[in-house]
């Protein structure tokens, strides 16, 4: 029973609920919440397959004549008989393959990722302009009045005329910015385009990006969704929004994303602009988010991980301490 209820819950957390918390409309008035309970879901998902893999698996630990678990393949293939004995140990493979590929899938994720953000950076030191030698000739005077307060050292700005912005996040972060984008956009529009990815690199969204990108390469093409990714990617652009508006207001912020919307995005980079631009702009001039939404948000994130734990793993447990004991 525990191993079925396990399913159930893999199930569930896996197909129905993402899908329906994919195609809600309330994580726009409550990204951080909404963030929250996603990576609740996948915890919680991969915590309930892995668990009825498990407690499927443990039934090869057979009770034998003494009441102990058996010992021997022999003695279990005796109890269990040759075809439940594979199923069981074929389920046991399963789990530890699906286990092998989420850990080589973060790893290959995280060795990727960092390798192609260490290559865009070196490329944007050699060629971007930092902020010891901008000069009058390297940005217009509003840049220039603005530089000092805006421009640390892990800011370039790089000779392209298109108006783009993005950051690359890691030990090492920079925040590129084009000069296009400084003289297309005000002051206060390019304080919100950089409060926007400062933001990024503050809270280390890649990081959040990162696990939901392995746990999507980790599942097999036929079964896995890109829901998840999709709003998560989604979700960590409105935090940045959020930061933008509380420095600069929703009206600089949404010129400076339009302005942007078409600037390519590198491998491994956070852009401000993108594919959503239309939607997140419409969301500035919408309803402000909600704080009641949010906390239903944070309980029901509690609840996906509390309640599996102690309606389903503790029968299991005391199940396997009393065979042990036994």
């Amino acid at each position: 029973m525990s191993a079925l209820a396990f399913t159930i819950v893999a199930v569930l957390l896996v197909g129905p609920v993402p899908a329906l918390l994919a195609r809600a409309t309330w994580p726009m008035r409550a990204p951080r919440a909404a963030v929250v309970l996603w990576q609740a879901i996948a915890v919680a998902a991969v915590l309930s397959a892995f668990s009825a893999g498990i407690a499927i698996a443990s039934r090869l630990l057979v009770p034998g004549p003494d009441g102990r678990p058996t010992a021997t393949i022999a003695g279990e293939i005796a109890q269990l008989g040759w075809p439940l004995w594979l199923t069981y140990l074929a389920v046991l493979a399963l789990t530890l393959l699906i286990g092998a590929r989420l850990v080589i899938a973060a790893l290959r994720v995280a060795i990727t990722t960092r390798r192609r953000r260490a290559h865009h950076r070196m490329l944007v030191d050699l060629l971007g302009i930092s902020h010891d030698s901008v000069g009058a000739r390297a940005c217009p005077p509003a840049a220039q009045r603005r530089r000092h307060h805006w421009w640390p050292n892990d800011l370039r700005v790089l000779e392209v005329a298109q108006p783009l912005a993005y950051c690359l996040p890691g030990v090492r972060s920079r925040v590129v910015v084009s000069k296009g984008a400084l003289n297309t956009l005000s002051d206060t529009e390019v304080t919100a385009i950089l409060t926007h990815e400062f933001a990024h690199l503050r809270a280390r969204h890649d990081l959040v990006l990162e696990a939901f990108t392995a746990a999507h390469a980790a599942f097999p093409r036929l079964v896995r969704s890109a829901s998840a990714l999709d709003a998560v990617r989604l979700l960590i652009e409105l935090l940045a929004d959020d930061a933008a508006v509380r420095a600069a207001g929703p009206t600089p912020l949404a010129r400076a994303l339009v302005a942007c919307a078409a600037g390519p995005t590198p491998s491994g980079a956070l852009a401000a602009g993108g594919p959503t631009t239309v939607l997140r702009v419409r969301r500035l001039s919408g309803r402000p988010n909600s704080l009641t939404l949010s906390v239903a948000a944070y309980l029901a994130a509690a609840a996906v991980l509390v309640l599996p734990t102690v309606a389903l793993a503790v029968p299991w447990l005391t199940e396997l301490h009393r065979l042990f004991l036994a």
